[in-house]
């Protein structure tokens, strides 16, 4: 049995906005699967290892997911957030161009964590910083001159500025293709994770995740993670 990876954006402790998920529906998700049995563990194990695992990552660095932190510490569950570089510089509010209009309506929804904030985080216990590239493009369009600067650029400031080696990256938009995946090799990651469960290409450059949105209900959230469903998928 494959480790079950969760992928999340933001926490609201209010109303959230399309890519997060509220505070109260988190607990209440990770507290159903430490009940259904499934044992937390860290990134590297989720990769490795097979298994009732589960892991936890959070795409995009947002400010938000810092407040969410010491829940998992509580429920003991491990988490990995993927960070952009550029947007680590100075902590602004995340403005691809498929958000554009979201961040600009609600910028402090949108508000990353800085370089400080990282450090903070990663210092905290049971999270790791992974990358999720410097600016968040489509990878499969780059050129390979891009994609090695995306993907090299980002470790090797992620591991001067925390001190500590990046070994994971996120494909942004869940977008890879072998090339991408040539070329995360080339950067020197150790694995990469994906979105989609059901595309049956996974390995470690391709790890699979289930995102998880503000629309998920607790009944069609235990479907998406029931192992019927994700082994049918």
């Amino acid at each position: 049995m494959k480790p079950l990876v969760l992928c999340y954006h933001g926490v609201a402790a209010g109303e959230p906005q399309r890519l997060a998920v509220r505070r109260e529906s988190l607990e209440s998700q990770l507290r159903s699967l430490l009940r259904r049995g499934y044992v937390p563990v860290t990134a590297a194990d989720a990769v490795q290892r097979r298994g009732r695992l589960l892991h936890v990552t959070f795409d995009d660095a947002y400010r938000s997911v810092a407040d969410a932190l010491p829940l998992l510490s509580r429920l003991g569950v491990a988490a990995t957030i993927f960070a952009c570089t550029s947007y680590a510089r100075d902590g602004r509010p995340f403005d691809v161009p498929e958000l554009r209009d979201d961040a600009a309506a609600d910028p402090e929804a949108f508000a990353t964590l800085d370089w400080a904030a990282l450090r903070a985080a990663a210092s905290s216990g049971g999270v790791e910083i992974g990358s999720h590239t410097v600016s968040h493009p489509h990878l499969p369009q780059l050129s390979d001159a891009e994609l090695d600067r995306e993907l090299g650029e980002s470790k090797a400031e992620l591991e001067d500025e925390l001190g500590a080696p990046c070994g994971h990256l996120a494909y942004p938009y869940g977008e890879e293709d072998d090339r991408v995946r040539e070329a995360a090799r080339r950067a020197g990651y150790d694995a990469a994770f994906a979105v989609d469960p059901g595309r049956g290409r996974s390995d470690r450059f391709g790890v699979p995740r289930l995102a998880v949105y503000r629309h998920d209900t607790a009944l069609g959230f235990r479907f998406r993670t029931s192992s019927p469903v994700r082994r049918l998928r």
